[in-house]
């Protein structure tokens, strides 16, 4: 008999891999109603859309809106679904290709995942606390006498000394690394003292991200007391060479770091299976610290790993226990708040002052509008911000009436017209010296896209960027700045490195930097997985920072473009931001619509 719904299945917005992976089970096992199909293609979808898990009570709420589906699509899904689930032959057994835990089907590596990831953290809590001695003292030390404001950086860097497993959340500028820098130096002293100096290992999920937090390190060891400097690396590396995987083979080689203390900078990148592969990987008696902003874009793969476990940490839900050792250790008196957290939120600390720009005033006030979805507020920012150009403003926005707009193409001119005078200065073949000045040069400005595609999109913005600069469209030429797509263990690039092609004495070479402030050189033939980078989109900009960003939004709304994504690509911007909207109606959207990925982690 034809299955009545195999139309509607077809006709909905499902990929083909859904579609196939539901036809695959109904062959091998038969299922029993016609929505098992539905929900085996379901599950494959909200993989795909970056969930850990179809949520079937959200489903059942609003199944348009739970499925990223624009609203008429609603109409194809058939009634009890939810019910269905309860009798689905392909979630029953130890080897199951799905797994129904309560209100959520999920897909076995993903509830695997989750499991694995639920245990090593429940594993690391329940170890005893081992502070060090004089911590109080050497906190002090640190951070000097306190004060009569809550130090948050204080209070996360004691929470960390304490346990084996931390989660560090906030903001760009709220001294995330500062705070890891300081914990660094507190435990490699008190570790030295005692005759066993920890074995340190710094990790980030991109290549960018990597060598941000190996600077950042670095530049804050000089400002640590003289005697507490030694023993602190400032090497950092990219979670796939930290945990042995080879993208380029495809193969995996499980390890166990010979490590005392990890730290991992950037973890809202972090999806389902690495953030398992992590936790594996670590001693369970070695101490974890994940640093990141919760409220950035999630990892581009499945899962919200970040946001879901640091899902309460605004509201510091410690317990009278954690309370008075907190007030002993740091001299801060938190409130009691009306019910105290789980173990995990007793080992969380989100940091709240924004070193980096002012939260009253310019970026920080557009930062703060979009994360809370205050729209209203997004678009008084809007009209009351000053149109580009304009020398003096911190934030600029630009209205364009057409894709070819004049106005937005002096304004990229503009942006790089300190790096395009130095590249257009060079009289011969660029030294290390004038290629690590021209990378730096290139890195104070950049474009940043919600999509790829489209007018307003980083494939045809990149072309058209390149060619009002005088640039050729496309081939290798001197000051084609290019991204790396993928990490390459043989050349020693990894995945969201940035490099510039220019003339060298051996002809065109691409400079990368080499982490110590200089470059190395790679032949152009050599890089085969790069894509121009006059303009990115924002999640390829993750783990990085530029002293000015234009942040280009399209003219339709589109289902990427999300209050998350336009939050990140406005806090990408150091001390400027021009903000470009061909449409305010897409813009208010965004800022409205809030991704919620579904997951089984949040209540950890």
């Amino acid at each position: 008999m034809t299955d009545p719904s195999n139309d509607l299945l077809q006709s909905s917005p499902l990929t083909a891999l859904d579609i196939a992976f539901a036809d695959y089970l109904q062959r091998a096992e038969p299922g029993l109603e016609p929505g098992h199909r539905w929900l085996a293609a379901l599950a494959s979808h909200q993989f795909g859309q970056g969930h850990a898990c179809l949520d079937l009570v959200a489903l059942e709420r609003d199944g348009a809106a739970s499925l990223g589906w624009e609203q008429q699509h609603d109409a194809l899904l058939p009634p009890g679904l939810a019910a269905a689930a309860r009798s689905l032959p392909w979630a029953e057994g130890p080897a199951s290709p799905l797994v129904l835990e309560g209100s959520r089907l999920y897909l076995r590596r993903s509830w695997q995942a989750e499991q694995r990831i639920r245990a090593a953290v429940a594993q690391r809590l329940a170890l005893p606390d081992t502070p060090p001695a004089d911590l109080a003292a050497t906190l002090e030390l640190l951070f000097g006498p306190a004060g009569a404001t809550t130090d948050w950086q204080r209070i996360a860097c004691a929470l960390a000394a304490r346990s084996h497993f931390t989660l560090i959340t906030g903001g760009p500028g709220t001294g995330k690394t500062t705070t890891v820098v300081r914990l660094l130096a507190l435990l490699q002293s008190d570790a030295t003292r005692r005759g066993s100096p920890l074995r340190i290992e710094l990790a980030a999920p991109t290549g960018k991200a990597a060598a941000r937090l190996s600077e950042s390190i670095a530049g804050q060891i000089e400002r640590l007391p003289q005697p507490m400097r030694a023993g602190i690396p400032t090497q950092a590396s990219t979670l796939h060479k930290l945990l042995g995987l080879r993208s380029s083979s495809g193969q995996v080689r499980p390890v166990e770091l010979a490590a005392d203390l990890v730290v991992v900078d950037e973890a809202s990148m972090i999806d389902l299976e690495m953030m398992a592969r992590l936790l594996a990987a670590v001693p369970p008696r070695a101490r974890l610290i994940l640093l990141g902003d919760k409220d950035q874009l999630a990892s581009v793969e499945a899962g919200a790993v970040m946001g879901q476990l640091c899902a309460k940490a605004e509201l510091a839900r410690y317990d009278g226990s954690t309370l008075d050792w907190v007030a002993a250790v740091t001299g801060c008196r938190l409130p009691q708040p009306p019910q105290p957290g789980s173990a995990l939120e007793q080992q969380t600390a989100m940091l709240r002052l924004s070193r980096r720009f002012d939260p009253d005033s310019g970026i920080g006030l557009w930062a703060s509008a979009v994360n809370r979805g205050d729209a209203r507020q997004t678009l008084e920012l809007w009209r009351s911000a000053p149109a580009w150009p304009n020398a003096d403003a911190v934030v600029t926005r630009l209205q364009p009436t057409g894709s070819l707009d004049r106005g937005w193409l002096d304004l990229v001119r503009a942006g790089w017209s300190d790096w395009l005078q130095a590249l257009h200065g060079l009289s011969g073949p660029a030294d290390d010296e004038q290629a690590a000045a021209l990378l730096r040069a290139f890195g104070q400005f950049q474009v940043l896209c919600a999509v790829r595609e489209g007018p307003w999109g980083v494939q045809g913005l990149n072309q058209r960027i390149a060619r009002e600069l005088g640039f050729p469209e496309s081939g290798w030429y001197a000051g084609r700045p290019v991204m790396v797509t993928r990490n390459d263990y043989a050349l020693q690039l990894m995945n969201g490195d940035l490099g510039l092609c220019l003339r060298h004495a051996r002809g065109l070479r691409v400079a990368f930097p080499d982490g110590r402030g200089g470059v190395r050189w790679v032949q152009t033939s050599r890089l085969d997985s790069i894509e121009d980078m006059f303009a990115l989109t924002v999640h390829k900009s993750q783990g990085s920072e530029f002293e000015q960003v234009c942040l280009v939004l399209p003219e339709h709304p589109v289902a990427v473009l999300t209050r998350e994504l336009v939050y990140t690509g406005i806090t990408r911007a150091r001390s400027r931001l021009h903000l470009v909207a061909p449409s305010l109606a897409v813009l208010q959207r965004a800022v409205e619509l809030k991704v919620e990925r579904s997951g089984g982690l949040s209540g950890l």
